[in-house]
């Protein structure tokens, strides 16, 4: 099954799970993906994540984080940049989310980053999504 949007099928993948109160999901891997899943496990989205090595292709499984009383630390995951409509920002167009409480990812000549880290190194790129 072809995908023509996989970042996005990503980012509802997480949602279904968090939704469904699943403890990890299993997502199909690419080097875009993965660095998604480093910056979310760095920023304590989530608890942790596997390469997994299957036969026919490998998959991502990651290991959804839930603070006290079952909520999940992850409350949102919005899709910025579309395959029809992407979406660019400058170094001083860099935008906050949420005040601060959650992070833009973005992908830069320097590598797929958080915002903040954009920012601090002076790069802009494509706004993947936003997660708080």
């Amino acid at each position: 099954m072809t995908v023509s949007d996989p970042i996005a099928d990503m980012l509802t993948r997480i949602r279904n799970a968090i939704m469904a109160r699943h403890d990890s999901v299993l997502i199909p891997a690419s080097r875009m993906k993965l660095s998604i899943t480093r910056i979310l496990k760095a920023e304590g989205f989530i608890d942790d994540y596997e390469v997994l090595k299957d036969k026919p292709h490998r998959v991502i499984r990651l290991h959804l984080k839930y603070g006290d009383k079952n909520q999940p630390v992850l409350s949102g995951l919005e899709r910025v940049s579309k395959p029809g409509l992407r979406v660019y920002a400058g170094r001083k167009e860099i935008p906050r989310v949420y005040g601060g409480l959650g992070i833009a990812i973005i992908s830069t000549p320097k590598g797929v980053m958080t915002g903040q880290q954009a920012w601090r190194q002076g790069v802009g790129g494509e706004l993947l999504c936003y997660v708080w």
